[in-house]
């Protein structure tokens, strides 16, 4: 089994996981007998991409002090690559957990796991970290000791608020089943610490359902059941459920960021009360959630107000050209008024037809180049496309062939 790896000082001893990207494995060290997770890129010749998230991973958990984060010991040169070298404290994923079916998992047994959970995002709210991929796979749960454990920081950010551009959805950094309506690129609004809320809340719903909110082989349907659709309340899927409970998930899970909780300290506030009733009186009776909610950073609403009526003659032109009509739209007005995030909002109904969204704005600073912003929009439009499956960029290309002149068509093959 050592060979397995082949790193230097470390004794392969079983193999925990393997992903299309990276592979992790149960070790020791032979100098110290220290038990040790190992974590390496599946790839012989990774991308500078992957290498940055490597890295990262390791930079963000190295300067994070607390028993709830996964300890991180070394990165070591690997090959080609990285090897990442990890704390074993007994721990498999809250995934592989509740996949035993032995492990039915009693509501007390959730709260108890919920408050480790808001304890971590509190501690990364301080240190100003989005995680970005909060779901039961990056939870680990020592089954003897019921310790919880957060891991994998590859996509984490250092930033206090991200903006993310739109991408095909098969290429969007995190879990799309669990991916926040604004880490999708499509919600016209920014990503910050609240993100990590409603994969928290998505997270909850799929301990005490046993099943996701949103379910779709489709890329593009999930994405579009995040922005627009809300899922079924826990208590309506399991009666046994209590409804302040399911409030609380509900309210994880609010599409817009400033309608969620603000502060892991008050999701932990009410699931204590939860807790506290149910040790009493073996129930949960319902109360009003989020009262003791509140943030001590100043943010303001992204909501858009007085663009009512530009945003309806869009939307309007939108479902004429679904309907098959061809039309064009000129946005116009000075620097900063807001042509861009009124642009932003037919975001939903294209996802909901499956359309491409692109756009190109016309800089003072670009004048000198003709059609700058008609080449910028189709330079975005290529980007998505290229994205896509073989059989979807082959129909397109014979699309654009039929739309172009006999010269074209040789020249593009």
């Amino acid at each position: 089994m050592g060979a397995i790896a082949n790193i230097t000082h470390y004794q392969i001893i079983e193999q925990l996981y393997a992903g299309t990207r990276t592979c992790v494995y149960r070790g020791i060290c032979t100098i110290s007998q220290q038990p040790a997770i190992i974590k390496i890129l599946k790839n012989d010749y990774p991308t500078f991409s992957e290498l940055v998230q490597f890295r990262n991973q390791y930079t963000i958990a190295k300067s994070l002090n607390s028993p709830n984060i996964i300890k991180t010991y070394h990165l070591e040169s690997y090959n080609h690559s990285y090897a990442l070298i990890m704390e074993d404290f007994g721990g498999i994923s809250l995934h592989q957990w509740m996949m035993n079916q032995e492990n039915k998992l009693a509501l007390s047994e959730f709260l108890e796991i919920a408050i480790s959970l808001c304890d971590i995002l509190d501690i990364l709210y301080h240190h100003r970290i989005i995680h970005k991929d909060i779901k039961p796979s990056n939870i680990l749960i020592n089954p003897t000791t019921k310790q919880i454990k957060l891991i994998d920081f590859s996509i984490a950010s250092l930033l206090p608020r991200e903006t993310q551009t739109i991408q095909n959805a098969n290429t969007l950094e995190g879990s799309l089943a669990y991916l926040s309506p604004e880490q999708t690129g499509r919600m016209n609004r920014g990503i910050d610490y609240r993100s990590d809320f409603y994969s928290l809340g998505v997270t909850f719903y799929e301990l005490l359902t046993g099943k996701l909110p949103f379910i779709s082989d489709e890329p593009m349907e999930l994405v579009h059941s995040h922005l627009a659709k809300t899922a079924i309340p826990v208590h309506k899927i399991n009666s046994h459920l209590p409804v302040a409970l399911s409030a609380i998930i509900s309210k994880l899970m609010a599409k817009n960021a400033e309608d969620r909780y603000q502060s892991a300290w008050g999701i932990r506030y009410d699931l204590e009360i939860c807790l506290q009733q149910l040790q009493a009186t073996n129930q949960i009776e319902f109360f009003r959630t989020g009262e003791h909610d509140f943030s001590d950073r100043f943010i303001i609403p992204e909501k858009l107000y007085g663009r009512e009526q530009e945003v309806t003659k869009l939307l309007q032109s939108f479902e004429r050209v679904s309907a098959g009509n061809s039309e064009i739209v000129l946005v116009a007005g000075f620097s900063g008024i807001g042509k861009t995030a009124v642009v932003n909002e037919v975001h939903k109904p294209i996802v909901k037809q499956r359309g491409y969204f692109i756009k190109g704005k016309f800089d003072q600073l670009n004048r000198n180049i003709p059609f700058s912003a008609f080449v910028q929009a189709f330079r975005n439009l290529m980007g998505q496309l290229l994205t896509e499956s073989d059989l979807q960029i082959q129909n397109w290309k014979n699309k654009s062939s039929f739309s172009l002149s006999p010269h074209f068509r040789e020249f593009i093959g």
